[in-house]
């Protein structure tokens, strides 16, 4: 059985916690991670407190996960705090990275050439986004102006990355492929979904008591759905990791069983599109 890359998220900032800003980044996340054959095991949502971030950063650390992806904070105001938090939390000083430096001041440069910068060049707010956490490897970021981190501390990389989600994503993909392809191989995901003509979970129950424990590398979930909106409801199997025919192999076993078992309880059931 291949291993599969443990991941955590720190989403960090006031303005999700106070719902002025949906959060959509662990979404994200969440689905690259998986699609890669990784696990994500814990999310969290935290204030701009500087305290409070390096503790949480602490604590994964002692987890000790393969990732932590860390979202928002790595902006030019006072409030943004991430950095220095990870800092703190990694035992680690802060220091000037003359390659953050430049591609902070060509960042800017750049917008202020394209008319949507009144200035280029640096200031003090400017620069704050070039202290980096000691070791850590600016990245690119091709939408904005902060540069994303990437801090291997022992086994875990943590990863920050800007709260704006074009950006996020920008620098994820113009920077971060060689490490995804590194820390998840050829891992993956593979998923089947079964549509029961049931909408009752409770009378599912007895088959998915029996056949789950009996598979598990499969993730199998039924999908609830409005009361009397539907007289059907979905039943997902997906797993995560390991080869392409491995994957294939255990999710068509479990497929079998659980169908084998909806019809032995008189459950009309197909694979959904």
């Amino acid at each position: 059985m291949s291993y599969s890359a443990i991941v955590e998220i720190l989403v960090i900032g006031n303005e999700i916690l106070i719902g002025d800003i949906q959060d959509t980044n662990t979404s994200w996340l969440c689905h690259l991670v998986n699609s890669r054959g990784g696990h994500v095991s814990r999310g969290t949502m935290l204030r701009d407190d500087l305290d409070v971030i390096a503790e949480e950063v602490r604590r994964a650390l002692e987890r000790g996960p393969d990732v932590i992806f860390t979202s928002g904070g790595l902006g030019p105001t006072a409030d943004d705090l991430s950095l220095a938090a990870v800092a703190k939390g990694a035992d680690l000083p802060l220091s000037l990275n003359e390659e953050a430096l430049r591609m902070v001041r060509e960042q800017y440069d750049r917008f202020h050439a394209m008319g949507v910068m009144a200035q280029g060049g640096l200031n003090p707010g400017r620069e704050k986004m070039a202290w980096l956490p000691e070791g850590g490897i600016p990245l690119y970021n091709p939408g904005g102006t902060a540069p994303g981190v990437l801090l291997q501390v022992g086994r875990t990389a943590i990863i920050s990355l800007p709260g704006v989600p074009s950006e996020l994503k920008g620098i994820i993909e113009a920077s971060l492929q060689d490490f995804l392809d590194r820390t998840f191989g050829a891992g993956g995901s593979l998923s089947r979904t079964l549509r029961v003509r049931c909408n009752d979970e409770s009378i599912l129950e007895p088959v998915l008591g029996r056949v789950v424990p009996r598979h598990p590398r499969v993730y199998i979930k039924s999908l609830a759905t409005t009361v009397g909106e539907s007289p059907e409801l979905d039943i997902t199997l997906t797993v995560t990791g390991g080869g392409a025919g491995e994957r294939e192999g255990l999710l068509d076993a479990a497929y079998a069983e659980l169908g084998s078992g909806l019809a032995g309880h008189g459950i009309a059931y197909r694979e959904a599109p």
